[in-house]
This record gives structure tokens, sequence and C-alpha cells, in this order.
């Protein structure tokens, strides 16, 4: 199969790599491997229309679902119901790697290639940026597919 895009992208200390995007899927999911940086993961948001679950492969993290805190290792699953506010953050010493599926996919999709930088195929280590993220870009590709942030007064404690 020929690949007319790049697979793997860096966003925030995760390393995502698409191992089936919408269009692999009959726009049924998008199926993503997330390497996540010790301290890093997804900052508190939350978006309609689009399920997510998580399967932890491994390392340790801490899932927020709404108001319930959550952590959880290798085997362990998280399920995000449409529209919670959700965030990880990998708890470990060393990168988690977690098995994210969005369903049916195109905002995550849209969201991780937009916002995130595309790597070359075959990267598996999580790059050190170079400087701060992009916040306003980040929030500006989140905001135009309805997916809303919660800046750090906004979101749960």
């Amino acid at each position: 199969m020929e690949q007319s895009r790049p697979r793997i992208y860096h966003l925030l200390g995760n390393l995502l790599t698409f191992h089936a995007f919408p269009e692999e899927t009959g726009n049924k999911c998008t199926i993503v491997e997330i390497k996540t940086a010790p301290g890093a993961g997804a900052p508190p948001n939350h978006h309609a229309g689009e399920d997510e679950s998580f399967f932890v492969l491994d390392g340790e993290f801490e899932f927020l679902v709404n108001e319930e805190t959550r952590r959880v290792s290798a085997g362990e699953f998280v399920k995000v119901p449409d529209g919670a506010v959700h965030a990880f953050t990998c708890t470990g010493q060393s990168a988690g790697r977690l098995l994210c599926i969005n369903a049916p996919g195109e905002m995550h999709d849209t969201f991780f290639t937009e916002a995130g930088e595309a790597m070359p195929d075959g990267t598996s280590e999580i790059p050190v940026p170079d400087g701060p993220p992009d916040i306003p870009a980040i929030m500006a590709v989140a905001n135009r597919i309805g997916m809303t942030i919660l800046t750090p007064d906004k979101a749960p404690a």
C-alpha cells in the first residue's frame, strides 16, 4: 500500500504513530500508538461526537475523566465518554505507551497531524523539543475542529 502522508508525529512530549487512519477503517476509527515522555501527556480537553478509548501497553499513567482521577498501568483500559473532560500524564520514571482508539477518528486524525510535527518513518524515540510548544497554533487547530482544550484556570483541580 502506498503511503501518501506521514504516519508518525510529535506533539507535546508524545510520539504518535498511526496504525490506521479513518480512511483505512471505512471511516470508523483512528488507531494511534502514543509513546509519552515522563511528565508529558494530554492537557484537559473535551469534544463531542468522537469516542475515545485508551489501552495501556507499557508504563504508568494518571488519567482524569470528568472529576475522577485514576492511576493505571500496563494492561488496563480507560474509556472516555463522549464529551467528557479528560487528560492523561505519564507518571512513570520512563516513557509509557498507550493504544488510543478514536471513533470515528477524523477529529483526532486532523488534530494530531495538523497540530503535531511530522517525523520521519521509523522514528521511535520522543524528540527533545527545541523550544516551547506553539500553544496558540495548537489551540487554533483544536478550536477549528470542535475540540476544547481547557486553560489551567478552567481545568478541574
